[in-house]
């Protein structure tokens, strides 16, 4: 008789952020196939998504991907479910509408390595700072990339686990480096960041370091935040050849500021202040390779007649993909 080890993960109930869990399931004889791995369930009180009278909460699985760090085992992400089936509150992923994949997303995922005896990045002086901000990004050697071995671990393990991981660098701060995921299908694209961001936390595990999601982990300084750029296109953006179709999209996010960023990731306002990249949380612009602006137009899109992709540079760090991507969804629909 085989054995397979399932690693069921899910996000959970904490506020402002939501954070991983994960427990494994052994299943006997298993095909390999998400669709013979069964709804399970946890303690929902354990996880702020219950209460101890009434405290299960199933586990629906969603995606499902080989684990390199183990034996016959596979990483499978799940939705949370209440008990009567329906979606729990803390499922993003049941907001997504792109039940035909036509939305294809493209994360840039940015964070910062953390040295927890230090609170601050690896590659940071205890009690100090490095040299200013400038050689660090897609820098290389010892006094500008930091961790780089650690990186480049979970660049292998995310490639054998099968995501559709497109690159890595690293980032504008020491210390900070980012990976990008792309996938056709909004909810696709979330499950694989879900998944990369879980194998970044075990791999760092070995390391004694942790991960900082936060979107300015250096508070006010002059120091880049931490995005996740999300890049996104649907069949009119890579069809329309027309510049008249782009504006009108980019101008449909205007007037639902305030709608994105409740969705965009928990302290994005000591991030998006105009400086450092960004723009202004509480203001909206869009334009040709600028990297200031809410939405930037990449060059590409218009160098290959307006025909492409457009690049939401708002998201923090800490954002939950589904939440971006539904979000997203919902203002191109309402303008197309």
């Amino acid at each position: 008789m085989s054995y397979s080890k399932l690693e069921y993960i899910w996000l959970d109930g904490s506020a402002p952020t939501q954070g991983l869990r994960s427990k494994t399931k052994v299943l006997r004889n298993f095909s390999g196939n998400i669709e013979d791995a069964p709804i399970w369930s946890f303690d929902g009180s354990s996880t702020q998504q219950a209460k101890g009278g009434a405290s299960d909460c199933l586990l629906k699985p969603v995606a499902m991907y080989p684990d390199p760090a183990r034996h016959d085992a596979y990483l499978v992400m799940t939705e949370v479910l209440n008990a009567d089936g329906t979606p729990h509150e803390t499922n993003g992923r049941a907001h997504i509408d792109d039940d035909d994949n036509d939305f294809w997303f493209g994360f840039e995922q940015e964070y910062f390595l953390w040295d927890p005896e230090t609170s601050l990045p690896y590659g940071f002086p205890a009690g100090g700072y490095p040299a200013p901000q400038g050689p660090y990004y897609c820098g290389v050697g010892a006094n500008t990339a930091f961790g780089r071995d650690i990186v480049e671990e979970h660049f292998d393990i995310c490639l054998q686990a099968g995501l559709n991981i497109e690159g890595i660098n690293a980032e504008v701060a020491a210390g900070q480096w980012e990976f990008q995921i792309f996938a056709e299908g909004a909810a696709a694209a979330g499950d694989q960041i879900w998944i990369a961001r879980y194998l970044l936390e075990r791999t760092t595990e070995q390391y004694g370091l942790t991960i900082n999601w936060h979107p300015k982990p250096l508070g006010d300084t002059d120091w880049n935040g931490s995005g996740m750029h999300a890049n996104f296109s649907n069949s009119i953006l890579r069809e329309a050849g027309s510049q008249d179709v782009y504006n009108k999209i980019c101008e449909s996010f205007g007037p639902v500021v305030k709608e994105h960023m409740d969705v965009y990731g928990a302290y994005n306002d000591e991030r998006l202040t105009g400086k450092h990249e960004t723009q202004s949380i509480d203001q909206f612009s869009y334009g040709i390779s600028d990297r200031g602006a809410s939405i930037r137009i990449p060059i590409a899109t218009v160098e290959n007649g307006w025909k492409g992709w457009l690049e939401d540079r708002r998201p923090a760090s800490n954002a939950d993909p589904y939440m971006v991507a539904a979000r997203i969804i919902k203002t191109v629909k309402a303008a197309s």
